[in-house]
């Protein structure tokens, strides 16, 4: 019985943990946009804008705004340059300009970067019909006011 016991303590610390606390978006994302540097907090301040007007409402007319024409991309389903992000990001129809990003977690700044990270929710694909959440991050390098490179998840479709 002794055996039974000590096998079944083992396994169960060899097994992973699957409890998971799910990820939430920030309540107050305008705390997110503070620093005490002003360079960083425009810089915040700028991918938050972008974020906001051009990629979730489509307001790809506002590119030219925040984004160096010969902008970088490093996601492998759109070209590089602003016109080309224009042309990728502007075959549907613009939507209001919402005051916050949806599913926004945090924003984080650091020399020329800004990085933001959203909450995700993905099908589960262990249990049929289930969701989980999970942290999605797009980074993206500051020049002279503008958004001159961008890294992200992209995989190809």
């Amino acid at each position: 019985m002794r055996t039974l016991l000590l096998l079944a303590a083992a396994l169960a610390l060899k097994a992973p943990a699957v409890a998971q606390l799910p990820v939430e978006a920030h309540r107050s994302p305008e705390v997110l946009l503070q620093s005490d540097d002003p360079d960083l907090a425009a810089n915040k301040k700028l991918v938050f804008d972008f974020w906001r007007e051009v990629l979730q409402a489509r307001h790809v007319d506002r590119a030219a705004r925040y984004l160096a024409e010969d902008y970088i991309q490093h996601n492998p389903n759109v070209a590089t340059g602003r016109d080309a992000f224009v042309e990728f990001f502007g075959q549907r129809p613009p939507e209001p300009i919402k005051e916050t990003i949806d599913d926004l977690v945090r924003i984080v700044a650091e020399a020329d970067v800004v990085v933001l990270a959203f909450r995700r929710e993905l099908p589960d694909l262990a249990r049929e019909g289930q969701t989980y959440t999970t942290t999605w991050f797009d980074m993206f390098r500051i020049a002279d006011g503008k958004i001159v490179e961008h890294w992200d998840y992209g995989t190809k479709e």
